[in-house]
């Protein structure tokens, strides 16, 4: 595992959504970098339709799983992205959601409104990028 340094800045929203100001790391041996990832079902279809933090939840389940079967974990998350449809009423529940799996990690993050996705159910998606 990189050796990682993380800055904070000591707001109070970096403990609920889990993230920090800036990560240094040293020597990181490998890197993954996750596409953006939709709420959806293995059949394509979207997951918790109306449901933000369901949504954030099933995406990092996903996310995690696929750490896994690459020798990783959420530790090794270094930044997440994350694009919220009407941000304005769903940025607390999918903040803190991600708080939930990041609380302690707190990788970089970037949370972005947008008017839509690829499709009209889908509130949340996520890409991140990993460091081990």
């Amino acid at each position: 595992m990189a050796k990682r340094k993380s800055i904070g800045s000591g707001r109070p929203s970096e403990a609920m959504i889990g993230y920090c100001r800036a990560l240094r790391f040293d020597n990181p041996s490998s890197l993954i970098c996750f596409s953006g990832t939709a709420p959806t079902n293995p059949d394509g279809s979207v997951y918790a339709v109306g449901d933000p933090a369901a949504q954030t939840t099933h995406i990092l389940e996903m996310m995690k799983e696929t750490l896994q079967k690459l020798g990783a974990s959420m530790e090794d998350v270094v930044r997440t992205r994350i694009f919220v449809v009407d941000i304005l009423d769903n940025w607390e529940a999918v903040g803190k959601a991600h708080g939930e799996f990041f609380g302690e990690i707190r990788p970089a993050t970037t949370m972005v409104g947008t008017s839509g996705l690829v499709h009209p159910d889908m509130l949340v998606e996520i890409d991140a990028d990993a460091v081990i």
